[in-house]
């Protein structure tokens, strides 16, 4: 079976992303120059690294579909890491949603219009 290894954000403006990432997250960035790419480290425990990549093009339109994998990240509480995103500049694209014997589920737009899923598990969510 193949797993995802890697994942790897888009960003206009890379400096200002590593900084929203950095607060909502608390992730932390290696600038790696001779490549304009930022490495990403998530943190210990189950999960993926990534990185960050200049856009080669415009943003994603408010209003634009889809058009890449989403990743979920794995969070303590839904309702928090929600107004800590929004505070530091994200908008939410799906509010909180209750998966049921599974957990919360909410999507941010990050300051750059990427999806980010916010994921708490919980069992016994109902």
């Amino acid at each position: 079976m193949t797993r995802p290894v890697h994942f790897e954000i888009h960003a206009s403006d890379p400096v200002s992303l590593v900084k929203f990432y950095t607060d909502v997250f608390g992730w932390k960035f290696n600038h790696m120059p001779q490549f304009s790419y930022w490495l990403i480290d998530t943190g210990s425990g189950d999960g993926i690294n990534g990185g960050m990549v200049q856009r080669r093009g415009p943003a994603p339109a408010p209003d634009a579909p889809v058009s890449a994998y989403v990743c979920s990240l794995g969070i303590d509480s839904v309702d928090t890491c929600l107004d800590r995103a929004v505070k530091a500049g994200a908008v939410v694209a799906l509010p909180k949603m209750t998966i049921p014997g599974v957990g919360y589920q909410a999507y941010v737009k990050d300051p750059d219009g990427n999806l980010v899923g916010l994921h708490q598990p919980d069992r016994s969510a109902k």
